[in-house]
């Protein structure tokens, strides 16, 4: 990992820490933060934000990194791991929370919020239909600056950070559907995939975007036969071309996915929910006309699921059996490979932090980069998001013109 170092700056150690207040302020040159890491309290959240090289890397280049014991430990990365690369080890999230910024996976609990010092800068998931009129209001409370890294965006309009998830997620759910495929209880004690002699397995994709291509990309390279639906016709085309090979792809017509899913070994459910319609595209019937012990993979279950049958589970208890087809239907499928996970997340966070610094803060980066700009829902205070706003009754204050300002 000590060749990732390079392309960074290094920064002087010399620099003195600067006052919170300044840290959205527009300066030039460099910038020394306190970044705190907790450990994450949510049900079975097992990632860390900021893996141990991450970690280091921000202290070499002049940083004062802050992580709760046992922070890692889900994801397979020990405290002396942080500790020798000069991360300081702290006893309570209440020490991390008085820290300029707080960098996290899953989204601040409330007790958590409670804990903040004032004007924190908050870098987390949002997961925005999930949180309550009172939530918004204790970080408004807080003068709180909150970035989602779920709702950036990069240069070429996509989600970093989702997509780099998305792709983790997209092979893991290939790879639990070949689990319970070859199991005896749960499945037809079958490989995924194809073999000389035998006929190849049949994976049923529901969505043509990152979590499907690489699904996709996972199945072909196992040998399976893939089918793949959406109701776009530019994201089939798109994923064809980047998968290179000519796959079976269609809109989704109720009678042409029936087929489809009744031969199906594999179903995933990978469809993207917009504008709040729902996305439930297969009926009971379908589940009910497949055949015994295939597996279905709802991947979209935080967002409803793709199949009538579908009901949330959790990665104690994982999967179900309706009309004799297994289930697995667990909304945080990357936390299953934490270490990975974790991995994707330090990619971006660190990189983020270090050019944060460089060029004199957030605000900075607020007023150079409008892709990170639509990741921030309350700045200093102020509610940013107007769809969250007219919702919950929330006061709404425009991003643009408050970053006019500072100029």
């Amino acid at each position: 990992m000590g060749n990732q170092n390079k392309p960074f700056i290094r920064m002087s150690s010399e620099e003195k820490l600067m006052p919170q207040e300044e840290l959205l302020m527009k300066k030039v040159g460099k910038q020394q933060f306190i970044i705190g890491v907790p450990k994450e309290t949510v049900l079975q959240e097992k990632r860390v934000a900021l893996v141990p090289s991450a970690a280091a890397l921000l202290v070499e280049n002049g940083h004062r990194v802050i992580i709760e014991r046992g922070a890692g430990q889900q994801a397979n990365f020990e405290d002396r791991l942080y500790a020798e690369g000069g991360v300081e080890l702290a006893d309570s999230a209440q020490e991390i929370f008085q820290a300029d910024i707080v960098v996290k996976v899953a989204p601040p609990t409330i007790e958590e919020i409670s804990m903040m010092k004032d004007r924190l800068i908050l870098i987390s998931a949002l997961h925005i239909g999930a949180q309550s009129r009172n939530y918004y209001k204790a970080l408004i409370n807080k003068r709180i600056t909150a970035l989602s890294y779920e709702h950036i965006r990069n240069r070429t309009n996509e989600h970093p950070v989702l997509h780099s998830i998305s792709e983790i997620v997209g092979n893991t759910a290939v790879l639990i559907a070949a689990q319970y495929l070859c199991s005896p209880q749960w499945g037809r004690g079958k490989m995924l995939g194809g073999f000389t002699g035998i006929n190849p397995s049949e994976v049923v994709i529901l969505g043509a975007g990152t979590v499907a291509e690489a699904a996709a990309k996972a199945a072909i390279g196992m040998g399976a036969m893939v089918k793949v639906f959406d109701n776009s016709i530019s994201n089939l085309r798109r994923l064809q071309s980047s998968l290179q090979s000519r796959i079976f792809t269609s809109i989704i017509q109720p009678d042409v996915l029936a087929q489809a899913l009744s031969t199906a070994d594999v179903a995933i459910g990978a469809l993207y929910i917009r504008n709040g319609n729902a996305i439930q595209v297969v009926s009971a019937d379908m589940v009910q006309k497949m055949k015994k012990g295939s597996i279905i993979v709802d991947v979209s279950i935080d967002q409803g699921g793709c199949f009538e049958t579908s009901r949330e589970t959790n990665h104690l208890e994982p999967v179900y059996q309706e009309y004799e087809v297994t289930h697995y239907c667990v909304p945080n499928i990357s936390s299953r490979t934490p270490h990975t996970a974790s991995y994707a997340l330090s990619n971006y966070f660190a990189p983020f932090l270090l050019e944060m610094a460089s060029c004199g803060g957030l605000n900075q980066v607020l007023i150079d980069d409008p892709g990170v700009r639509k990741g921030i829902y309350i700045y200093h205070g102020k509610l940013t998001f107007g769809h969250v706003a007219k919702r919950l009754n929330l006061s709404f204050q425009d991003l643009n013109l408050m970053l006019a300002t500072f100029g």
